[in-house]
């Protein structure tokens, strides 16, 4: 008998552990600020990549001065995901840093993906991502990508005009080799401070030669690119696609003919992306109000408030900083979110409030 009251006794308090389960989960329930977490992947703290590949770079030359490019080889077998020229690839740094490079190799090539970054320093604006690929990432070393991604599509055209400034090659050169293989008419108008800082050029010229379709400017020699050159006799309906330096882009949209269509890639969000009015946000789960200055982002208010909130490109590319949004309307300035996410969430590196006020579940 005393084992049976054993049993009975076992029985008696895993019953009591169900019904108290059940209660606190009715309790939790019926909070206001259920559910916790709010996103079925927080969000906040650290996290791995979703729809990561592990890949082995199998190469790695300097095709310009102070230009490192990577070939980049899957680790498990099978081909690596499609890409179109435009399209660009996330890379996880050894740091946990995301950043964006544009695919620069050959579509057909299932095997490897090629990448090329220019250091950029402090002093020029960097944030440390290219210094970690110069200096960190080497042939054997092993990474994570995300992707890849097309935001820079190249639409199916009879005419083209490209304009690229240095490192802005990148995502022009599988669109230079495409629209040659389609036999449309096209032309390109490369720049850089020198021939030696401009890489891939000799691919370049040769693409280029049997028709003279390519022009390059290097400014210790030829000094800043004639762009009203570039538009004369260029067909109704070319399609105009840039990447490079803001001043170039700009210049770009400022002399383009109304004909043209223009579509461009930035190194970093434009003038736009900044800011607009000022406004507050309240963190539901604190019930801190924290105000973003018409200069600021979100991101940048909240880093004292939340010292451990995550974020990374600071550009809306990788979605790091995405946080769900409970109350307000939003100014989404991102690249990354689908049409589902944007009613309820915003990437706070870019993204700001509609109105004077939004609510997140921080």
């Amino acid at each position: 008998m005393p084992r049976a009251r054993t049993y009975l006794i076992a029985a008696g308090a895993a019953s009591l552990a169900v019904v108290a389960r059940r209660a606190l989960r009715g309790r939790v329930q019926e909070s206001p600020l259920w559910p916790m977490p709010a996103l079925e992947e927080p969000i906040s703290g650290q996290r791995r990549p979703s729809g990561a590949t592990r890949v082995l770079v199998s190469g790695r030359s300097e095709p310009a001065e102070g230009v490192v490019q990577l070939h980049l080889e899957a680790m498990d077998a099978g081909d690596l995901p499609r890409w179109e020229p435009g399209a660009h690839l996330d890379l996880v740094l050894p740091s946990g840093l995301v950043r964006q490079y544009s695919l620069c190799g050959d579509p057909a090539d299932r095997a490897s993906y090629t990448v090329a970054t220019r250091m950029i320093t402090q002093e020029m604006g960097g944030r440390g991502g290219s210094r970690e690929v110069h200096e960190q990432i080497h042939e054997g070393s092993e990474l994570e990508v995300r992707g890849p991604r097309n935001r820079f599509a190249l639409i199916d055209c009879a005419s083209y005009v490209f304009v690229a400034g240095g490192i802005g090659i990148t995502p022009l050169l599988p669109m230079l080799r495409a629209a040659d293989a389609a036999g449309a008419d096209w032309r390109l108008l490369y720049g850089g401070r020198s021939r030696a800082t401009m890489p891939f050029l000799e691919e370049v010229e040769k693409l280029g030669v049997s028709a003279q379709r390519v022009r390059i400017v290097a400014e210790d020699e030829d000094g800043l690119p004639d762009l009203a050159a570039l538009w004369a006799d260029v067909p109704q309906g070319t399609a105009v696609y840039a990447c490079g330096p803001e001043g170039l882009l700009g210049a770009v949209e400022g002399s383009l003919p109304e004909h043209c269509s223009l579509h461009v890639e930035r190194f970093a969000p434009g003038a736009g992306a900044g800011g607009s009015g000022a406004f507050e946000v309240e963190l539901r789960r604190s019930g801190e109000v924290v105000r973003v200055a018409a200069d600021q982002s979100v991101l940048a208010a909240l880093k004292p408030v939340v010292p451990n909130v995550s974020y990374s490109c600071e550009q809306g590319f990788c979605g790091t900083c995405q946080q769900r949004v409970i109350e307000g309307e939003i100014d989404h300035r991102d690249e990354l979110l689908t049409d589902s996410e944007r009613d309820d969430s915003l990437l706070i590196c870019v993204s700001r409030a509609a109105g004077e006020r939004l609510v997140l579940d921080l």
